[in-house]
């Protein structure tokens, strides 16, 4: 089984670009579940319901989100019906929506976690005791295992993979929109990679107009943000081949499509 991820999609430049190579990767590499961060996919923060379901009717089987899961007020009115919108699982009790779906595949299904770190984020819950939990209740249904884990700090997504590794089949990092280099399969059989990267804009600073956020440097007055909807643009993405039966990785590879790294069919 193969799973396919990509990397927190970036306003209309992100979507465009999932139009445009989601299918080409798919014809590619054949994966069984494709997964998609859209937690920026809207003007660069939140997800409406259009953009949801764009992702699925794309190719997507679920969509996971983050620290911007609230940011479009419409989502209130859709999460709770949207089978395959995952926000973090370690948000507060009562928050709607859940951090846990479940994809089927021919074979088998595959669980999808949604986890929110807590360094220089709000403080929420623990996402390690949150994760003990969803993967107990997961192995119920499955072996294999998908986990989003949407965090700043290298350190606390390198813990994160250690303490889950050999328990899930991947964990990806998110958030921090700048792709890592250090993929592998550690020793207990996960995936592991600790930020995917970002599609969207590939000549601005973490997605948006370099001109603004250079702005705010260079005077440290506040500065309004947006996604630069001309130039160009980026996918990143992620792809594990994992055993349907023992739910381990056996092979990774990044992937990044730009002007710097053409696609090749």
């Amino acid at each position: 089984m193969k799973i396919l991820f990509i990397g927190d999609v970036v306003g209309s430049p992100g979507r465009d670009m999932v139009d445009e190579y989601l299918p080409k990767l798919k014809q590619k590499y054949q994966p069984t579940v494709t997964v998609i961060n859209g937690e920026n996919a809207a003007s660069g923060k939140g997800i409406t319901e259009k953009i949801y379901r764009r992702f699925l009717e794309k190719g997507a089987q679920a969509v996971t989100l983050g620290n911007h899961a609230w940011d479009k007020k419409e989502i209130f009115d859709f999460i709770d019906d949207a089978q395959y919108l995952v926000r973090p699982a370690n948000f507060p009790e009562g928050t709607p929506g859940k951090g846990l779906t479940f994809v089927k595949t021919p074979k088998t299904e595959v669980a999808v976690i949604n986890l929110q770190g807590r360094t220089f984020l709000s403080p929420n819950d623990d996402p390690f005791r949150k994760v003990d939990e969803l993967i107990e209740e997961a192995k119920k249904r499955t072996s294999i295992i998908f986990l989003d884990f949407h965090a700043e700090a290298t350190s606390e997504k390198q813990a994160m993979g250690w303490y889950v590794d050999g328990r899930v089949s991947v964990n990806v990092g998110t958030h921090t929109h700048i792709q890592t280099a250090d993929e592998r399969i550690l020793p207990g059989g996960t995936a592991y990679i600790s930020d995917v990267g970002m599609t969207g804009p590939y000549d601005g600073i973490l997605g948006m107009d370099r001109e603004a956020v250079l702005k705010r440097f260079l005077t440290n007055l506040p500065v309004r943000f947006e996604v630069p909807k001309k130039g160009r643009s980026q996918l990143s993405g992620f792809l594990v081949d994992v055993d349907e039966r023992t739910g381990k990785a056996k092979k990774v590879n990044r992937i990044q499509i730009n002007d710097d790294h053409p696609f090749f069919e």
